[in-house]
């Protein structure tokens, strides 16, 4: 977290407690100094070396607040803040989690009960004694009692591959409204976050009120969190799902400012603020004659918004796509025409990890190499797991089953072919990485295969940096499956240098996997970044254990898009030609 973004946390914290208080006025102040210096665009320590005269150019920051920036950034604190924590001694941010727990009610809550947690509130509900506090009543009660497990969990964040369908089921049902013009996702969703917090949706309409009135009729909403004239919230599987509604003619803005990233609509703010225009939710506006551009959103003559694109057009620059929106130079790139040419899911030409019936898949290889082709791949390679330790149940092949194995591979092909299914079959092992880098396949028999796949399912936490590089350096490996080891939820996987990863990977030769799965999507964006910038090459597979897996291929699609991966990366998305001269190599 950057020095702005502690700040600012600190002054929303400020804000809160103040409010606690019933201290009008000052909350105010304090959450306006909070979102300016988390939206100021350098450092703020650089400000505050410079002394309080320095750090009041920002906006809404006066005397005091100045003086409390310089005051942290010095030292690290902030002693009137420590004073309102020994006050009011309460988990302000777990507290205000529970649905309608706002810092007033906090502050009624711990003077007239004590509570200072979740773990308070809970037994304070459970005993029936915020009933029998004036102004709230059984029924306040109650609704606290039901918010409180999930207010435990709110920070938490769910899988894309969990979230992703549950957008676009909305999307879908809104689009049936006639009085929505456009409707799309917003967010980390539409960056394809490997996990998100929660799910953004926007329409575009000029009749509102029938839009969120479809949108809290929708049958999967379990609860309506608040409902307005132009935006409401629902609960869904646990997920919170906010509707905005907006404007046909400022659909665009409003879908680029609520995709973000945050930083990155700050670099995108500030070109625009080099060129004399202002841009926000609602628009592109020119403000080179406004005397104070700050007096309102929509001051200036308007000249973008009703698109995505034309906000990206209105500063000279070709519109990015949302993958790329995450402050990783993308901006620049896109200014000097160096933008890179991302992989589509229509480049993918095959899938090179897939398990059958042989280890833990759930069908035989004849029936998933069919499923492949009607996917429309043009080739497929079944790699079912070899032995070694944190194989699923077992499953694991001996060297023996895998020449075994040799013969159906071979039988299918011919299958296949003389039912003019136009397939190439390859015959793979996906191998496990031992401890210290070793290869759980005898080398006469990975000699024999098509492709090896070699993958960590042990010993996932440390620094896994030496075993997978050693790995990388076997000659008989093509492609290191999910690096990390990681479950999105469940582990974090081994800590890579993804630099060191990356280099020995194009020295050698050797592909790094974008696992589809959502439970791994494993290597990530940064990570793929890494790989491309070193000149390594990408695979991306599915890891699929059943025909329906071969549909996740679009999760790693757009993770490797993250990476800037384009379609000449990716060894998958080569003809059968070049794929079969890269396995020869």
């Amino acid at each position: 977290m950057s020095h702005n973004d502690e700040v600012a946390a600190r002054f929303e914290e400020f804000a809160s407690l103040l409010e606690a208080k019933d201290i009008e006025y000052k909350p105010r102040s304090y959450r306006r100094a909070a979102e300016n210096v988390r939206g100021y665009p350098e450092p703020i320590e650089n400000l505050a070396s410079e002394g309080e005269a320095a750090v009041q150019e920002i906006e809404g920051i006066g005397d005091a607040i100045a003086a409390k920036i310089v005051e942290y950034v010095e030292t690290g604190e902030i002693e009137e803040l420590a004073e309102l924590r020994a006050d009011l001694p309460v988990d302000m941010a777990g507290l205000t989690n529970v649905e309608g727990v706002g810092p007033k009610t906090v502050g009624t809550l711990y003077r007239e009960l004590g509570i200072e947690d979740l773990d308070g509130l809970e037994a304070a509900a459970e005993a029936g004694e915020i009933e029998a506090l004036s102004g709230f009543g059984a029924k306040t009660e109650a609704n606290i009692r039901s918010g409180i497990a999930f207010a435990r969990t709110a920070q938490q964040r769910q899988r894309l591959g969990e979230v992703r369908p549950l957008g676009e089921d909305l999307v879908s049902y809104l689009d049936d409204v006639e009085a929505a013009k456009r409707c799309a996702l917003g967010g980390s969703l539409r960056r394809w976050r490997a996990t998100v917090g929660d799910l953004d949706v926007l329409c575009a309409s000029d009749d509102p009120e029938a839009v969120v009135e479809r949108f809290t009729d929708w049958d999967r909403a379990d609860s309506v969190i608040e409902s307005g004239s132009a935006k409401a919230s629902v609960r869904s599987d646990g997920t919170r799902i906010d509707l905005r509604v907006v404007a046909s003619a400022e659909f665009g803005s409003a879908l680029q400012y609520f995709t973000g990233s945050r930083d990155h609509n700050i670099g995108l703010r500030n070109r625009a603020i080099a060129r004399d225009l202002k841009i926000n939710e609602y628009g592109v506006f020119d403000v080179s004659n406004v005397e104070n551009p700050d007096n309102g959103q929509r001051v200036g003559e308007r000249v973008a918004g009703e698109t995505d694109a034309s906000v990206y057009e209105a500063v000279s620059l070709p519109p990015i796509p949302p993958e790329l929106r995450e402050d990783r130079g993308e901006i620049a790139a896109a200014a000097d025409g160096r933008l890179p040419d991302l992989v589509a899911e229509g480049n993918v030409r095959g899938d090179l990890h897939v398990h059958s019936a042989w280890s833990d898949g759930a069908n035989t290889v004849s029936e998933m190499v069919r499923a492949a082709a009607e996917f429309g791949h043009e080739y497929v390679c079944c790699t079912d797991h070899a032995s070694g330790p944190g194989i699923p149940g077992g499953t694991g092949l001996s060297d023996e089953e895998l020449r075994e194995q040799t013969e159906e591979i071979e039988a299918v092909r011919e299958e296949v072919a003389n039912e003019g299914i136009d397939i190439e079959v390859l015959h793979g092992v996906e191998a496990n990485i031992d401890a210290d880098g070793g290869i759980s396949v005898g080398d006469d028999v990975l000699a024999d295969l098509d492709l090896v796949v070699a993958s960590p399912h042990s010993g996932l936490d440390g620094d896994g940096t030496d075993r997978i590089v050693e790995a990388i350096s076997h000659p008989a490996v093509t492609i290191v499956g999910h690096p990390t080891g990681r479950q999105l939820g469940r582990r974090p996987g081994m800590d890579l240098d993804f630099d060191a990863v990356a280099e020995a990977a194009a020295e050698h030769g050797t592909a790094l996997e974008v696992n589809a799965n959502p439970q791994r999507l494993d290597l990530g964006g940064s990570a793929v970044k890494a790989a491309i910038d070193a000149g390594a090459t990408i695979a991306i597979d599915t890891d699929a254990h059943q025909p329906a897996n071969f549909s996740l291929l679009r999760y790693g699609v757009h993770t490797a898009r993250r990476g800037w991966v384009e379609a000449e990366d990716v060894c998958n998305a080569w003809p059968y030609d070049e794929l079969r001269a890269f396995l020869d190599g």
